[in-house]
Formats: structure tokens, C-alpha cells, sequence
């Protein structure tokens, strides 16, 4: 009976407990210490929100967010304007609700096009090498050399009429090469590798090489960038648009929105008309920062030691 207990008694409590993560996959323990980020899991509720509130704005504000009253130039807050009126007699709340679609899909989809853009030219450029390879980076560091603020600048002055569409296009087109530079070194230092090696000598393609082995051991990488990139692209399309260079009038989003406050008679009367948009933005960017750091905390564990 005694020989029986001692074999029920596990002698090292401590590896039964570490046993499970031994059958966990890369990503799953990726994502279980992200869920240990308090700031990244508060970062997401954040985030959430304000895509809950791009979601319903139609049903959250109930005035057109580009009607304008002329009765009512800045006017201050009250029941029916609760946060007051622009220059113009348009209702804040409103556009600040309606602002964050706006907002949040030029970030969203400028990120996804240049993520698109960069891991297939640095995929490609890694992965071939030779000739495709260093036309790739000639490319890559003529656009880095260019300045990026005055490139974008010039380049929506020549087009004159700017619209979501055209202004993500834009940005995408000209934000692709740090993240190309990041997926090449990752294809080259991944190229000898056993595992590719020997799936090149069974005959694979190159088409499922790439997509089999090579991106999903990028994955990491290409999350953490990603997510930084959109906080990124909200911050430039607030930018340009505080310059007038963004979307116009009248479509709102919070970059415009802070566009009201560059005199200093709208700094201290009207603070309503853009004190809100600029915590959004701050909220926003400061919440996809903390998911993107969580992240990277994940996938490289050593980058926070």
C-alpha cells in the first residue's frame, strides 16, 4: 500500500505544472503571455470602444455631422449641441463620433496596404535575392532617402482633390519601406535553415516555401509592426490634416476637428471643438502602443529583459 501512495505522489510538482506549456504551439504561448499584459488587455478594451463607437455612430449621433447651422457658429455646449458648434455651425459631437470611422479607417486600411506592399517586396527581395533582390532595395532606399513628410506633401499637391480613398493610397504607397527592409532580413536569416533546405530539396515550390515557412516564422514581426503602424497612420492623418493637407472639409475626422483650435480666440472660447478629438487621438495611439509593446513582448520574450 505505501509503494502504491509514493507512486500517486508526484515528485516534482513544479515541471507537472510547466508540462502543459511543453504541448503549446509558439503562437498560443505568444498569446498567453500577451493576456498577461495588463496595459495591452487595457490597451484592447480602449481600442474596443472606439471601434464600437465608429460601428454605431450613426445611432450614438444624431445630427448629420456636416449640416451647417449658420444660427449657430460656435456656439456652446447645450442639450441639443453637447459639445457646441464649429466655425462653420457644425455640430462637434457629431463629428467626433462620425470622425472616429473616419479616423480609424484610414489607420486601418493604410496599415493593411503597406503591410501588404512591404511583406511582398521583402519577401521577395529575401527570398530570391541576386537581381530581384537588389532592384528591390534600390528602390526601398531611394524612398527612404526621400523625406517622407515632404514626398507625401507634394504629392497631394499635385493631385489637388484628395479624398479617403486617394489619401490611403498615398500614405501606403509611401510608408512600405522600413517594414520591407524588417521582412527581408527576416527571409535571409531564415534562408539556410534546415527545414528550408530541406523542403527545397523534396521539390516544393517557391510558392509554398514562402507561405508554408517562411511567413509564418515572420508572423511575429509582421503583427507588432502592423499594429504600431496604424497608431502611426491615425498620428499622419491628424498631421496633414492640422496643415490642411489632409481630408477636406467637410467629411470630419479628428485630425480636421483640431484644425478649429489653430487661433488662439478658438484655444481659449472654443475648447469644445477640439479638446475632445485631440484626447481621442492621444487615447487611441497611446492604446494601440500598449497592444503593439505587448505584443512584441510576446513574440520576443528577450526583447523585455
Amino acid at each position: 500500500m505505501e509503494s502504491n501512495a509514493h507512486r500517486n505522489i508526484d515528485p516534482n510538482p513544479e515541471l507537472s505544472d510547466q508540462q502543459p506549456e511543453k504541448s503549446l504551439s509558439p503562437f498560443q504561448l505568444a498569446m498567453r503571455r500577451f493576456l498577461r499584459n495588463k496595459l495591452a488587455i487595457v490597451g484592447i478594451f480602449i481600442l474596443i470602444f472606439f471601434v464600437l463607437i465608429a460601428i454605431f455612430a450613426d445611432v450614438i449621433a444624431t445630427h448629420s455631422p456636416t449640416a451647417s447651422n449658420m444660427y449657430k457658429v460656435e456656439a456652446k455646449a447645450d442639450s441639443e449641441n453637447w459639445l457646441g458648434t464649429d466655425s462653420s455651425g457644425r455640430d462637434n459631437f457629431s463629428r467626433l463620433v462620425h470622425g472616429s470611422r473616419i479616423s480609424l479607417t484610414i489607420g486601418f486600411f493604410a496599415m493593411l496596404f503597406t503591410v501588404v506592399i512591404g511583406v511582398t517586396l521583402g519577401s521577395l527581395a529575401g527570398y530570391y535575392g541576386g537581381k530581384v533582390d537588389g532592384f528591390i532595395m534600390r528602390i526601398t532606399d531611394l524612398m527612404l532617402i526621400l523625406p517622407f513628410l515632404l514626398l507625401v506633401l507634394t504629392i497631394i499637391a499635385i493631385l489637388e482633390k484628395i479624398n479617403i480613398t486617394i489619401f490611403i493610397t498615398i500614405i501606403a504607397f509611401t510608408s512600405w519601406p522600413t517594414l520591407t527592409r524588417l521582412i527581408r532580413a527576416t527571409f535571409l536569416s531564415l534562408k539556410e535553415k534546415e527545414y528550408i533546405l530541406g523542403a527545397r530539396s523534396i521539390g516544393a515550390s517557391d510558392f509554398r516555401i514562402i507561405f508554408k515557412h517562411f511567413l509564418p516564422n515572420a508572423v511575429g514581426p509582421i503583427i507588432v509592426n502592423a499594429t504600431l503602424m496604424m497608431a502611426t497612420m491615425i498620428i499622419i492623418e491628424s498631421a496633414l490634416s492640422f496643415i490642411g493637407f489632409g481630408i477636406p472639409q467637410p467629411t470630419p475626422t479628428w485630425g480636421n476637428m483640431i484644425t478649429e483650435g489653430n487661433s488662439l480666440r478658438m484655444l481659449q472660447n472654443n475648447w469644445e471643438a477640439w479638446l475632445p478629438p485631440g484626447l481621442a487621438i492621444l487615447l487611441t495611439v497611446l492604446a494601440i502602443n500598449f497592444i503593439g509593446d505587448g505584443l512584441r513582448d510576446a513574440f520576443d520574450p528577450k526583447s523585455n529583459q
